[in-house]
């Protein structure tokens, strides 16, 4: 062991603070449990003395602690500090963390566990661990199925670097959350001082010319190619190089309702809609850019084209079945690798081009035509109709957001093709589906306002999706916090998905015949936006189309002015 000189007062909680301010956490995202008392300790004598150290955030529920660091993630794309109560807070938390998984976001998760019950020397654990906390094998076990890796921090002495290599794998590629469990044995065991190493971004890899120069010959080639993608807007210039390859090259683009995040922008001359259906018999080249699942059912193979994966890691470990019908892989860095074939945009055939261009226009024009024609219909909805037409609910948020910056956090499921049809996001980051379960979208979206304060963030749920969120510790964060958002409830009084996977396994069924649709009911709910009341927010009910502009302008107005609106939208379908 290495002799260093050991700060007074030091033990394995000044461990882990000094470790996430090394590895360049700017929050540690913490739902309260009993073993943290070291961490806050530590805090304490750090602010007390002004030495450096990553912002606490004390929030009272575990979807809001890994929410906000996956909406922070999602932003800035780099691994945060979660801590979890025991076996118990992790797994309350752990769909949140199985959603950061999938939405690729680095962060770090820890929770605790006792390891002596009281009977080792030292101070006394407290006898709810013996009772009530632990669990057969150590929480790292339960975590293991939905983090890249997981682990126990077995001594205070090697929970420095522990913390580090957690960091350090969470930011790679497939980027994702990262499990420590670190014993509150360990947390109260003197610490000899020897810091963690601050960590530095990971290298790029990159495909090399051998690589690359094929797949330009298949550009130059294809007479109809296409390019589809659900996350290529999640790395770092990732959008704005999909963009230039798309222009160089002159192919449309598809984001799959599959898509995870803005990815192209909707009002752009290439942009291709949702559907890749046109081009499975169609393309003679399709190119999967950090497309994860492109094809459903899985077997549904184009029927003549090459297939090019541009993916840095295109076999994701956390997928269970993955079915690409890859002819070849570029797998360096996406962003550089669509740089590079954009350079290669050299000696195209003129007249391929020109067809491809009248095809896409023509395309363009008739999505353009369809989507004015269902605006103009939403709009002119009859009085009486029992609420707001959803589109126009989609299209007056894109009317007001206009120019503003915004972001858009998603949360709907029978809404959310309106929604992406019709707000139509442009920016680099504008755009987020809530990954891996109903119930985190006001924490993700308020982790996003805490990676872009500057910036209006708007969160687009339905009222199912809305009753799976923890809402009071929710709208707490955000008041605490000085978060404010728009939330914006498409509220139809059912759970439509469940309704509809029931009419359409059994549209002779007993429930078709009886009317007894069980499972969907959500009319006995109260106003949705009253619970926000309590907190001071500001709150609508909005049940009338020529009601919903001048209550989304107040609300605006109102989070402009520091305060989280609530406007919940009784809409017709």
């Amino acid at each position: 062991m290495t002799d260093t000189t050991r700060t007074p007062g030091a033990d394995g909680g000044d461990a882990l603070v000094t470790a996430f301010n090394a590895v360049g956490a700017d929050y540690i995202f913490c739902s309260s449990g009993s073993e943290w008392a070291p961490v806050w300790e530590s805090l304490a004598r750090r602010h007390r003395d002004g030495l450096p150290c990553p912002r606490y955030l004390d929030l009272t529920h575990e979807t809001v602690a890994v929410g906000m660091a996956t909406g922070y993630g999602l932003i800035e794309r780099r691994p945060q500090g979660v801590l979890l109560h025991a076996a118990p807070g992790l797994l309350q938390g752990s769909m949140a963390v199985h959603g950061a998984l999938l939405a690729g976001v680095p962060m770090v998760v820890g929770s605790s566990e006792s390891t002596t019950y009281g009977d080792g020397p030292g101070q006394d654990p407290g006898g709810q661990w013996y009772r009530n906390l632990s669990v057969v094998g150590g929480p790292h076990q339960i975590a293991q199925p939905f983090t890249k890796w997981s682990t126990e921090a077995a001594s205070v002495h090697t929970l420095p670097m522990m913390v580090t290599r957690a960091a350090e794998l969470a930011w790679r590629v497939p980027a994702g959350p990262a499990y420590l469990n670190v014993p509150l044995e360990i947390l109260l065991e003197d610490w000899d001082g020897r810091e963690a190493k601050p960590i530095v971004r990971p290298g790029s890899t990159h495909s090399s010319p051998d690589e690359v120069d094929p797949v330009a010959q298949l550009l130059r080639e294809a007479r109809n190619p296409v390019i589809v993608t659900e996350t290529a807007g999640r790395e770092a210039g990732g959008f704005e190089a999909l963009v230039a390859f798309a222009e160089a090259w002159h192919i449309p683009v598809v984001e799959p309702d599959s898509a995870v995040c803005g990815n192209f922008p909707r009002t752009h001359p290439l942009h291709a809609g949702s559907d890749i259906g046109p081009w499975m018999d169609e393309a003679d080249l399709i190119l999967l850019v950090n497309c994860r699942a492109p094809f459903y059912p899985p077997s549904r193979r184009p029927s003549r084209a090459t297939v090019v994966v541009i993916d840095e890691v295109p076999q994701r470990p956390h997928v269970v079945y993955q079915v690409l019908f890859a002819d070849r892989y570029l797998e360096g860095n996406v962003a550089n690798t669509l740089r590079q074939l954009a350079k290669r945009a050299k000696d195209l055939d003129e007249t391929a081009v020109a067809a491809r261009g009248a095809a896409q226009e023509a395309r363009r024009t008739a999505e353009r035509t369809a989507i004015t024609r269902a605006e103009t219909l939403a709009g002119s909805a009859a009085e009486g109709a029992g609420g707001v037409d959803p589109v126009l609910v989609a299209a007056t948020l894109r009317r007001l957001l206009d120019g503003t910056d915004a972001i858009v956090v998603d949360e709907t499921i029978t809404h959310s093709r309106v929604v992406r049809r019709h707000v139509r996001t442009t920016d680099p980051d504008a755009y987020f589906y809530v990954q891996g379960g109903l119930g985190q979208g006001i924490a993700v979206a308020l982790g996003v306002k805490l990676a872009a304060r500057e910036r209006p963030v708007v969160l687009t749920i339905g009222d199912g999706a809305f009753t799976y969120n923890p809402v009071i510790p929710s709208y707490d964060a955000s008041k605490a916090y000085e978060l404010p958002l728009l939330i914006v409830v498409f509220n139809n009084r059912v759970y439509k998905s469940m309704n509809l996977n029931h009419r359409r396994f059994y549209p002779e069924g007993a429930a078709a015949d009886t009317g007894e649709w069980l499972g969907t009911d959500l009319r006995r709910l109260p106003r949705l936006a009253a619970f926000a009341e309590p907190f001071g927010m500001h709150t609508e009910t909005v049940d009338a189309p020529e009601a919903l502009a001048p209550a989304l302008e107040r609300a605006l107005k109102a989070v402009a002015e520091g305060t989280t609106a609530v406007v919940d939208v009784l809409v017709t379908r």
